[in-house]
């Protein structure tokens, strides 16, 4: 398992590299607004290479024993980062996105090993809510990707964290190593993408890696792991909802671009991209202590979890303003 990481590490540097000088050579750069974090055009689709290599490694991992809900979400995965790639290119209207990712979701979820929600739903409910559930994580994971670095931190800490969760309870039925290389490509990744960033991440790669981490956490849950599964992405559901439930009480689009998130907060009033996304990544660190503690008690750990990540809350939108680091 451990070579297997490194090789993904390798190939994503690598191929990460290759795809950058495609899209200088093609002039596929995403240009700064007023709603971008960024000053400058910088080559976006870096995702291409992290959800190949990724995509290529779960499938070597899974080949002795193919199931068709492992093949419906590569499928999907596949499916997702071409739908978004050709989003990247030219804007698609935002029912096409979400239809994609419907399409990509609902049969994986119909697929899911056991009930998520432990019970407290009968049967269909529960799948809906996975669904529902699995659909916001993909469009959160999605909107949250706006500083260098932010993203790649996120994948390489949750897949991580799911990685190390599956290796301490190996009766969960849980793989590690998918965990561990989807981490490693991440890291791969962050190469190029730490501040200043090289490359940008692009749809290609924050909707289909969404899509993967969601199937991470889900069969988690699944296995009786909730709170593990709720604690590992706390941040990015708190910021993303929170901010995202705040546009719609003002009647706001909430899929449109914007710049309210903590996190673009904290850049806007002073801190640099890499220390946002070293705090964050910092926090989460702490989170997967907590996700190791709710293996056993979980009702502490949540809580725990909670106060941790409304402690980062706090420090991006009040502590930003001081000088850059």
């Amino acid at each position: 398992m451990i070579y297997i990481a490194a090789a993904v590490l390798i190939a994503t540097i690598a191929g990460t590299g290759l795809v950058l000088f495609f899209l200088r050579r093609h002039a596929i750069l995403d240009h700064p607004n007023d709603r971008s974090s960024h000053a400058i055009p910088v080559p976006r689709g870096g995702g291409i290479a992290v959800v190949a290599v990724a995509t290529l490694a779960w499938t070597y991992l899974a080949a002795p024993e193919f199931d068709i809900a492992f093949i419906i979400v590569m499928i999907g995965a596949v499916g997702l980062a071409a739908i978004s790639w050709i989003d990247d290119l030219r804007s698609l209207p935002p029912l096409t996105r979400l239809l994609a990712q419907a399409t990509a979701v609902i049969p994986a979820a119909i697929w899911l090993p056991a009930p998520v929600f432990q019970g407290w739903l009968p049967g269909p409910l529960d799948t809906a809510a996975a669904v529902l559930a699995w659909l916001w994580f993909v469009n959160l994971f999605n909107f949250m990707d706006g500083i260098d670095g932010i993203s790649g931190v996120e994948t390489a800490c949750v897949a991580g964290g799911a990685a190390l969760i599956a290796w301490m309870v190996p009766l969960s039925g849980q793989d590690a190593a998918l965990g561990l290389t989807l981490a490693t490509a991440a890291l791969g990744f962050l190469v190029w993408n730490w501040s200043p960033a090289k490359i940008f991440l692009g749809d290609v790669g924050s909707v289909p890696l969404g899509l993967l981490l969601g199937w991470l956490l889900l069969n988690m849950a699944a296995s009786g792991l909730w709170a593990p599964a709720l604690i590992l992405p706390l941040y990015y559901l708190a910021d993303a909802t929170i901010t995202l439930s705040r546009r719609a009480l003002r009647g706001e689009r909430i899929w449109q671009a914007h710049r309210e998130h903590f996190y673009q907060k904290a850049v806007q009033r002073g801190r640099s991209h890499a220390a946002v996304s070293a705090a964050i990544g910092g926090t989460n660190l702490i989170l997967i202590g907590f996700a190791v503690l709710a293996i056993d008690s979980p009702g502490p750990a949540v809580a725990g979890a909670c106060v941790t990540v409304g402690l980062l809350l706090i420090w991006l939108l009040r502590h930003g303003a001081s000088t850059a680091s």
